[in-house]
């Protein structure tokens, strides 16, 4: 398979995975705070770290993680998301922010650690 071919395939589920996720999540939700992206962009973090631990090949890192997890999560959305939660609340705006940051980093480096314990 092209590795060109390997990223639009990965592209082509992420973007419906990531809807469909975010829909679940936000219809759930009684927060005004975008947790549907916010979980996607964690969930993502987390794979990404276990993508990296586990040294795939790459075509794997083509279709997984630039095609799938690259149209999954989105810094586009998590930059409107903050923009619309900050225009109504700074310091709502600053703590979005800050939960995707820091959460996402420390989900990105348990995904590590996990993938290299198991693999």
């Amino acid at each position: 398979m092209s590795l060109a071919l390997a990223v639009a395939l990965g592209a082509a589920v992420g973007a419906p995975a990531r809807y469909l996720l975010d829909a679940a999540v936000s219809g759930r939700s009684r927060s005004r705070l975008p947790l549907g992206i916010l979980a996607v962009n964690l969930l993502g973090c987390l794979a990404v770290g276990v993508l990296a631990g586990a040294e795939p090949s790459t075509t794997t890192v083509r279709l997984a993680g630039l095609g799938f997890l690259g149209s999954f999560t989105t810094a586009s959305t998590l930059a409107w998301d903050v923009i619309a939660v900050g225009a109504r609340s700074r310091r709502a705006g600053a703590v979005l922010l800050a939960l995707h940051v820091v959460v996402g980093l420390a989900l990105t480096a348990v995904g590590l650690v996990v993938a290299r314990a198991v693999g």
